[in-house]
């Protein structure tokens, strides 16, 4: 019965990872700090406290008591708490009212409430330069120094 050793084999391979379940949600609730590096492939809100290094292939939310103060890489964000530190979201940050951010920002685009303090470095738009765009680049700028029938 217990001690069989008759077990099923074929249903998880040594090392493989359960299926990720799209609606779930990661919770620090209030109370709750957390030190060190995190790494989730599904969506995480944090009203409680944690310092480190976070990457998230969902959705960050940071709760109007959260705090986070770090590394942070996820696809899309939505702060309505404090933020300290290096953040970067693939597709789109929102600020709310209350939130507070500190540091420097990468996002695709951006939305952010009136009564946010947002005191950061940001960068908006696609990140990647291809070969192709970064070859154009120089030309772009001796161009800019000419106008119509001559140079300015």
């Amino acid at each position: 019965m217990f001690g069989s050793g008759n077990k099923d084999k074929g249903s998880k391979a040594k090392g493989s990872k359960p299926p990720v379940n799209p609606n779930a949600i990661n919770t620090f609730v209030v109370g709750t700090e957390f030190e060190g590096k995190l790494t989730s492939e599904n969506d995480i809100r944090i009203d409680g406290v944690m310092k480190g290094t976070l990457s998230c292939s969902g959705r960050l939310i940071i709760g109007q008591p959260g705090f986070l103060e770090g590394e942070v890489e996820c696809r899309n964000a939505v702060i309505e708490g404090e933020f300290k530190g290096n953040l970067k979201v693939e597709e789109t940050l929102q600020v709310k009212e209350k939130a507070v951010i500190e540091g420097d920002i990468k996002t695709g685009k951006l939305i952010v409430q009136a009564g946010a303090i947002f005191n950061v470095n940001c960068q908006m738009g696609e990140q990647r330069l291809s070969g192709k765009d970064a070859a154009a680049k120089p030309k772009e700028k001796e161009d800019k120094g000419k106008v119509a029938g001559g140079e300015k």
